[in-house]
């Protein structure tokens, strides 16, 4: 008797003990085939950030110009000299608001990763030249740069006149002369997508030797490249490149937008892709839909994910991360000239046997994440 009376009130403190238990945060597990996890050094970041002081001549407006000091942001990264450089995204206070300000991008080196030695003046920029019309007065955003076996450098940014944001190409041999040669699209199909707005391209490289460099894939050079889908584009010179396209002369999606997820609204082509041993790595930058996203994210936010694509046929997408690898956690991350928050990925580098993520943080400074490939761990955890 007296073990029957107790049963009911077992099964309630039972009960009771389950409701109250805490719910734990699950961790963010990656595959095999992924990249990470990517950890961001203690009390380093950001590694670069606004200066007031900096001044140059700009040939655009014939006057000195506070070139960067409003914000820094959305760097490239590679290896010059035995040293990491990246070349960062910088406003000066021309006008209020993204998009109306004009951009030019800084060179800053380290030689352990996280501290810069930065350049007073900026190494590319619009200038009196033959780009003008593509990049007055709006400038030179947004870089990505991948460097060949025999040292040319190939950068892919974007002009923006402030009319149409264009896909655009310079080359250098040491990252601070540049040869600027015009939209990339600019002679395919006879012109047909030259004032069509399109950015980010990430070309294909590869690890020869434990150095990151651009790769060939039939005998051709490929890029994946776009902000609202995935596209891809070849080239035989790095210079003039010819999208894929369907029978109709549609541009070929290789991979778009999932509704419910992170990546709701934008799928934009982050830093250079990789071809490993488990296939192509494109690593991308989502955008979260206000009322089609993943309403465990923020709406409008960016984080990044990982999709993989078959290293024989780059064009035939494989699989992707459902929950982003990477997304805002710290304050300058969550905050910034972007108010929803951004974690922009576009410089990847490999640098002693570690795999160096730079990022622009909330479109106002930028960022560094290290991932050591003996190491590997989970992505951000899950909000």
């Amino acid at each position: 008797m007296k073990l029957v009376s107790l049963l009911p009130m077992l099964m309630i403190a039972a009960s009771a003990c389950t409701q109250q238990a805490p719910v734990e945060k699950s961790n963010n597990p990656l595959p095999e085939w992924a990249l990470g996890g990517f950890e961001r050094p203690a009390g380093v970041n950001p590694v670069i950030s606004p200066i007031a002081e900096s001044k140059f001549f700009c040939p655009m407006n014939g006057d000195s110009v506070a070139w960067e000091s409003n914000d820094t942001f959305n760097p490239a990264a590679t290896l010059y000299d035995g040293k990491i450089v990246v070349l960062y995204r910088a406003e000066d206070k021309s006008g209020v608001g993204i998009g109306f300000r004009t951009s030019r991008l800084g060179y800053a080196s380290t030689t352990d990763g996280i501290n810069f030695q930065r350049e007073p003046i900026p190494v590319f920029y619009p200038s009196e030249d033959n780009q003008k019309d593509m990049e007055w007065p709006g400038g030179c955003e947004d870089p990505r740069v991948a460097v060949t076996e025999d040292g040319i450098y190939v950068m892919m940014y974007t002009q923006w006149n402030r009319q149409v944001p264009r896909l655009a190409v310079a080359t250098s041999r040491n990252l601070r002369d540049w040869t600027k040669h015009g939209p990339a699209f600019a002679k395919a199909y006879d012109g047909k997508f030259l004032n069509e707005a399109c950015k980010s391209g990430s070309i294909l490289t590869e690890l020869v030797d434990g150095k990151q460099v651009v790769k060939k894939v039939n005998g051709k050079y490929f890029m994946y490249w776009g902000e609202h889908h995935v596209y891809a584009a070849t080239s035989e010179n790095l210079t003039d490149w010819t999208p894929l396209v369907n029978h109709d002369g549609s541009l070929k999606r290789l991979m778009s937008p999932r509704d419910g997820y992170f990546d709701s609204q934008l799928t934009e082509c982050g830093p250079p892709a990789i071809c490993t041993d488990k296939g192509i790595v494109l690593m991308y930058n989502g955008k979260n839909c206000p009322n089609r996203g993943d309403k465990d994210y923020t709406a409008n936010v960016y984080a990044a994910g990982q999709a993989l694509f078959d290293a024989k046929d780059p064009t035939r997408f494989i699989t992707r991360l459902d929950e982003p690898f990477f997304r805002p956690m710290d304050s300058f991350e969550k905050s910034g000239q972007y108010v929803d928050g951004t974690v922009f990925i576009e410089g990847l580098v490999f640098y002693k046997e570690k795999w160096y993520l730079y990022y622009g943080c909330a479109d106002s400074k930028v960022g560094v994440a290290i991932y050591d490939p003996k190491h590997s761990g989970y992505g951000d955890p899950l909000p």
